[in-house]
Order: C-alpha cells, then structure tokens, then sequence
C-alpha cells in the first residue's frame, strides 16, 4: 500500500465512490452512531486514533500489537505530562478501535494497565461562599448555577435538561440518560421554582416562534424521532435552557436550535469567583461538590446522596466524608490545647 493510499485509510479522504475499502475513521464513527455515543465521545476517540496511527508512521492498526499501544501511551505520560484520566481515555478509543471496528478481541489487550488516577480531595465552597458566588451571577446563568448548587446534576445534565422533565407539583427533576446512561431524580429547590416557571415560559415563546419559521424541531435521543416522529416538534421535548440562535447538527445537516454552550456557565462562574474574592479554583462541578458535602453536614446518610450524585460505588460517595468538620478541621491541633 503506497503512502498515499495509507493517508487515505487513516484519515477518511477521498471519494466515496471509488471502490476503495472503507476508511478507518469513517468505520470508527459508523460505529460509534450505531452505539449512539454521544458526538463528544466520537471526536475524542477519532482524535486518538488519529495521533495512534500517525505516531507509528502510518501503519494500520492491523498491523499494530501491544508494543506500540503500550509505547503510545507512555510517551503520552512521558513527554506529553498528561493527567492519568487523559491517558485511561486514549486507552478506551484504542479498545473500541480495536474491538468494536476491526472486530479483533485481541488477549494482549487485557494485559494493557490502565494509568491509576490520583485520589484528590474534591474543592468544596462553604454556604457563604455559595452564597457570594451566586450573588454576583444573575440572568439565566444564576439559575442554572443554582440548580447545580440546589441539586446536584453535573454540568451537561443541567444543559440537557428537557421541560418535561421538570415537575414542580412533586418538586423534582427527573435525570434522563445521566452518566452511565443511568436516569434518577434529584430535588428541585423552592428557590428557583419561579425563576424556573418563567424561564420555561420563555422557552414556550421562543418555540412558537421558531415553529412559526418552519423550525422547532429539538434533537431526540436513541432514534425515539423515528419511533415518535411529532415529539420532535413538541413543547415538552424542548430544552429548558436553549440556545439563543439555531444552529446546523453535525450529523444530520439538520437546522434546530441546541441547548445552551456549557462554556456560558463556565465563563460566567469563572468572572463571578475572582469578583467574590474566593481564592479556591471554582467551576459548575465544585457546585455539585458542595452540594453533597453540605448535605452531610446536615445529616444526610451515604446512600442518599449516592443516589441523588448517580454514583455507582458508595466508595466514589464517601470522598465527601474528607472534607467534613469531622476530619482534619474537627480535630483540635496540640498547638491550640
């Protein structure tokens, strides 16, 4: 195979129509589609699949074996210095090349030691901190904010949230499709209740008008628009918090308007810090932090906030126990006896 046929393999350049095998990277995202990963994950896994074949000089991954996997990926924490769940998620793209589009179960593959991720103490606001950092949010930010605070959803469960999913006579919101594709219901705090109602409103207007211009139609998960072609076009499958112009869908060429870009809230929480004067390092995910340890300071058990976090192991739950009063800060130093 010339230098140029390869190119063409790996990258997916060329016709279509030439009679040429199918190229790796559009085998990798037929795929992935078919699995309904997410277009996040898609990329990812054909950004390393991409930098794993041009680091062995082009060759197939056929052609490849444990050697040059596990070179790859110490060169990756060598001289590339990056974290272990950086590397842990090059290893996955190289699995799921392997396994999932070249159909190769290969034994060496068990063998491959994922990277041990650090264990690190989460950072964790307390209620005045809370409380000052979202005094200098307002708008939509504000609540999206609080409801990371309020609730404890992650940052793109908040972004993805859908007004059928929010129930305010029994106070909750259900979590559709959340890590692990797992759904669960969290709380939906009395301090939002109207911002929220108005906020839904505004989504309620927005949609008349975009059906008025011969849109409307919101993105639906797992092929549910073929199984329920009008709920596309519905109210109730709308994002609550949409983006403000419609946009082209990378996949389907199909002009909707998405939810809002997860990096407003990230912006907005990152300006409001530094004008709080909190020196901690804040994002959207030290809300949902604060929201499980605060709930332990007030008496919540484990397995509660384990099931209002979506966590699978009590074990990733109990971290929070560190950074209680009852750790380091409970105990009273010999200096100060």
């Amino acid at each position: 195979m010339s230098y140029r046929q390869k190119d063409r393999v790996i990258t997916g350049a060329g016709d279509k129509n030439s009679g040429q095998p199918p190229r790796l990277l559009d085998m990798m995202r037929a795929r992935c589609r078919r699995l309904n990963y997410s277009v996040r994950t898609e990329r990812a896994y054909a950004g390393w699949i991409r930098r794993f074949v041009l680091a062995n000089d082009k060759r197939h991954p056929r052609e490849l074996g444990a050697h040059e996997v596990e070179k790859f990926l110490t060169d990756l924490a060598v001289r590339g210095n990056v974290a272990a769940s950086t590397q842990n998620q090059a290893l996955s793209a190289l699995i799921f090349l392997y396994r999932e589009v070249l159909s190769l179960d290969l034994p060496w593959m068990e063998n491959v030691t994922r990277a041990k991720r650090p264990q690190k103490l989460p950072v964790v606001l307390s209620r005045a901190e809370v409380e000052r950092l979202l005094t200098m949010i307002d708008g939509e930010v504000w609540l999206m904010a609080a409801l990371l605070y309020g609730s404890g959803m992650r940052l793109m469960e908040c972004m993805r949230l859908r007004v059928k999913d929010v129930d305010f006579e029994r106070r909750q919101i259900t979590i559709r499709d959340g890590k692990g594709a797992k759904d669960r219901q969290v709380p939906l705090p009395d301090g939002v209740r109207d911002r929220l109602k108005t906020a839904i409103e505004r989504v309620r207007i927005l949609h008349a008008q975009d059906l008025a211009e011969g849109h409307g139609v919101v993105w639906l998960p797992n092929a549910l628009s073929r199984k329920y072609p009008k709920a596309e076009r519905e109210f109730a499958w709308q994002y609550v918090f949409p983006a403000r112009s419609l946009s082209v869908d990378p996949r389907s060429g199909v002009t909707r308007r998405h939810h809002v870009d997860e990096a407003v809230l990230q912006r907005a929480i990152k300006v409001a810090r530094t004008r709080a004067g909190i020196d901690k390092p804040v994002t959207p995910h030290v809300l949902r932090h604060s929201f499980a340890t605060h709930l332990l300071e007030f008496g919540a058990d484990l397995r509660t906030i384990q099931a209002l976090l979506g966590h699978k192991d009590v074990a990733t739950t109990q971290i929070y126990t560190h950074v209680l009063n009852r750790g380091a800060g409970g105990v009273l130093s010999p200096l100060d006896r």
